[in-house]
């Protein structure tokens, strides 16, 4: 798969990258085979051996990075909350996947996010900084105020955002693995995979929120990861995306992996007794065309690991 990663027309003057060029398919989402499932569901513990098993289960880490890559792994780092909380990426799943990615080929693996919460206080009290730098990973934090930081990507097809600035170190990357948690969240209803791209948005983030769902999915008709991993090990089920009562979180020691983030997040949907359908984002995604939803027409292998 060739380098980077959207990109059909993206424009923005900063430091001298006034033109992003015509669309290629650069990561790609690599085409399923006979032999390999839609989605991945790998249930047990520990929790890098349910990661490890659902990558497995898709054909290994190695069918999506190469030697060589420089590879995102994109959790969500929002919130001032311990891993109890559910309201972050559980820390050993990114750091699992650091360590796939590494021992991969990959030359290097950066983590990073937009938080909501004073970004310190983020990156510690998830328990993400310091697993992901123990992995091996190259961990900083989305600074919105730094605008040379972010390249202003135009959207064809956008619905409510035409284009956007995005964090520089997205296109510069040769490979994406998106790495959300799935919770509850108070507008959204619910937050996973598609959703987690607003992490790498710069400006105001307010003004999106305006037309929420349809915002979400026009952010993937130009991001595409080669791979998403969406940690269930713990699930916030009521009072996200924040969280703060551990009687909201549920463990279910499971992690699910796919290509398709809109397959994704209507199978997430299911462990909150909810549809693909209950959704508008994910619904809006699908109708389109950029992934399936109906999960009858997927192959779901369930692992017990």
């Amino acid at each position: 798969m060739d380098r980077r990663l959207f990109l059909r027309d993206a424009a923005g003057a900063i430091g001298g990258l006034a033109v992003l060029g015509a669309f290629t398919p650069l990561l790609g989402q690599p085409a399923a085979t006979a032999a390999r499932p839609d989605l991945a569901v790998a249930n047990g513990t520990p929790v890098e051996k349910i990661v490890r098993a659902s990558v497995d289960a898709l054909g290994g880490i190695k069918r999506f990075i190469s030697k060589g890559d420089v590879v995102v792994v994109k959790p969500n780092i929002g919130w001032d909350r311990a891993p109890e909380y559910a309201a972050n990426t559980n820390p050993d799943v990114v750091a699992t996947l650091v360590r796939m990615c590494l021992e991969a080929g990959a030359k290097k693996v950066k983590v990073f996010d937009r938080t909501c919460d004073e970004p310190r206080r983020c990156y510690a009290n998830s328990g993400i900084g310091a697993a992901a730098k123990a992995a091996g990973a190259e961990v900083s934090h989305v600074d919105d105020k730094d605008e040379r930081m972010f390249v202003e990507v135009k959207i064809p097809g956008g619905v409510a955002i035409q284009s956007w600035p995005i964090y520089r170190d997205i296109l510069d990357a040769d490979k994406l693995i998106n790495a959300p948690i799935a919770k509850h969240h108070g507008s959204g209803k619910l937050t996973m995979a598609l959703k987690n791209w607003m992490g790498v948005m710069g400006g105001n983030r307010g003004k999106a929120h305006q037309n929420l769902h349809a915002m979400i999915a026009d952010l993937a008709l130009v991001i595409k990861p080669c791979l998403t991993v969406l940690d269930a090990v713990r699930i916030l089920t009521a009072h996200g995306p924040k969280g703060g009562d551990l009687a909201d979180v549920k463990r279910l020691d499971t992690v699910i992996a796919g290509v398709d983030q809109v397959a994704i997040d209507a199978y997430g949907a299911t462990l909150f007794g909810m549809t693909g359908d209950d959704l508008p984002y994910v619904k809006d995604a699908a109708g389109r065309g950029l992934g399936k939803m109906d999960l009858s027409k997927l192959a779901i292998k369930k692992i017990e690991a």
